[in-house]
């Protein structure tokens, strides 16, 4: 069986993240001295036809020690027919990738290191359970901004990033850089790469980045949610309307942007009043006082993949939730339900309906009937 460290296998759905990784990996195993020690075949494949040429000068290229001897390394770069795919499926790709397995399997020679860089694996397909046993495999899979918890696992991508190209952020800009460019780490890599070229001291600050950094769809997401916080109605009017020239779903601005912000506001005020919960800008004591509530307090709000409480939404409307009492969020997350059945139930105007919502919400008066 060949040796762990031999073979080496970058997958996942984060097409950025598997290149750089596995560019890393190639880079610091190739021969410096050695022009020939890296061989790189191009894996994508428009058809079933093509994958067995593929595996083939793979195979070709592990068999054949370099002109100058030493070692060797082959990279199958951006391999794409190992996914659920009529192309992946197909007998004659399917019967190409056993060939390659069973290879792998019997060992490669002494001198030579394969890296397999594949965005789209079936992980249920016997070739990468095989390949688990064989390979040390690294898995980069998209961060999902649809799910709770994205934002925590975002700022620790940021913060890597940043600490290597010398840049500091504070809490706040932290927060506010992640909730502005969302979960796409090429777009993520891009916007800090700009700010460590515009920014001398290499300290970033709230007023950086609204001034450098693009917004992703998440940022005017977040922002139309930050608006509404901040009691802002004419940039939350603003923003409704960007996204509506932008073609965004009215009840994609209503679900995504609205509700779960005027949700997080309500679920605050209603542990500050009931259980006493404080203002707290410093997260950890945030989870500290959360940690503490009775299970009953809790019990009701939204929660991670882990099945803990998805706390950082609520961290974020701590400050803003004192500014609304619970009656006026009560009614304001009324209003969002109304606004929802207008939306889908009646042919007025979607940009009338979110206007008076955010008008209600931030001003606690009645909806129009009509």
């Amino acid at each position: 069986m060949a040796n762990r460290t031999q073979i080496y296998a970058f997958v996942g759905t984060d097409e950025a993240m598997v290149q750089e990784s596995a560019l890393k990996q190639a880079r610091q195993l190739a021969p410096a001295d050695n022009d020939f020690g890296l061989e790189i075949i191009a894996g994508i494949a428009d058809n079933a036809g093509q994958v067995g040429p593929i595996i083939g000068r793979t195979l070709e290229a592990i068999r054949t020690l370099p002109f100058f001897g030493g070692d060797k390394v082959v990279w199958l770069q951006e391999a794409n027919f190992f996914g659920d795919t009529e192309t992946g499926k197909a007998e004659a790709s399917v019967s190409a990738q056993e060939s390659l397995m069973n290879y792998l399997e019997g060992g490669l020679p002494p001198d030579v290191t394969f890296i397999l860089s594949a965005t789209a694996i079936d992980k249920r397909r016997s070739f990468y359970k095989r390949l688990g046993k064989v390979a040390k495999i690294t898995v980069h899979d998209r961060l999902d901004a649809t799910k709770s918890g994205w934002e925590r696992a975002v700022m620790q991508h940021v913060n890597d990033r940043a600490n290597a190209l010398g840049l500091k952020f504070s809490r706040s800009a932290l927060e506010r850089f992640t909730l502005r460019v969302g979960a796409d780490t090429r777009f993520i890599d891009a916007e800090l790469e700009k700010l460590s070229l515009y920014i001398a001291e290499k300290s970033v600050s709230d007023h950086d980045i609204d001034a450098i950094v693009s917004q992703s769809h998440t940022g005017f997401i977040f922002d139309i949610g930050e608006a509404i916080s901040n009691q802002n109605l004419p940039l939350a009017l603003k923003l409704i309307d960007f996204q509506l020239r932008q073609e965004e779903s009215p009840i994609t601005i209503l679900l995504a942007a609205i509700v779960p912000k005027v949700r997080s506001l309500l679920y605050v005020r209603d542990l500050m009043d009931h259980y006493k919960l404080s203002v707290s800008h410093n997260y950890r004591d945030f989870q500290q006082q959360m940690a503490a509530l009775p299970p009953e307090a809790t019990s009701h709000l939204p929660r991670s993949k882990d099945g803990g409480v998805n706390l950082y939404p609520l961290h974020l409307a701590t400050s803003a939730a004192s500014k609304f009492t619970l009656a006026h969020l009560r009614s304001a997350f009324e209003a969002c339900l109304e606004a929802n059945l207008r939306l889908v139930t009646t042919s007025l105007d979607p940009k009338v309906v979110l206007h008076q919502l955010a008008a209600r919400i931030l001003t606690g008066g009645e909806t129009p009937r009509r």
